[in-house]
């Protein structure tokens, strides 16, 4: 088994881990974050009626054009800043974080506080 297969596994392992704990309602839904290698995403998820109420990525027509021009980190830095909008703009206020089985550093950590400084709470 390589290194990267065995990386993907324990990500995976840890995501299980945490997804057994946590779920996201319509009152508080969950904001599960994942990063590829080169794209960040984040929605927000109702995992009581499995459905995605909103989601933001680097791949979306309003951030493409913008994140093409960022670093990684200052791309998250706008990923958190519009997920955290548009569940303002849906009279959501407070989310579960799911940071995707990801180590709360770099990327993750930058959405994250970015959604916090525009008003999330989690």
């Amino acid at each position: 088994m390589s290194v990267a297969q065995r990386r993907l596994e324990s990500r995976v392992r840890r995501h299980a881990r945490v997804r057994r704990r946590i779920s996201g309602s319509s009152q508080r839904p969950r904001l599960a974050i994942f990063k590829s290698t080169k794209h960040l995403y984040a929605q927000l998820v109702d995992d009581s009626k499995n459905h995605t109420i909103t989601g933001v990525s680097t791949l979306s027509p309003a951030l493409r054009e913008r994140c093409d021009k960022l670093t990684g980190v200052e791309c998250a830095k706008v990923i958190g800043e519009t997920i955290a909008q548009a569940a303002l703009d849906r009279k959501i206020s407070e989310v579960v974080f799911d940071r995707g089985g990801f180590k709360y550093m770099g990327k993750v950590k930058i959405l994250a506080e970015a959604a916090r400084a525009k008003g999330l709470k989690f």
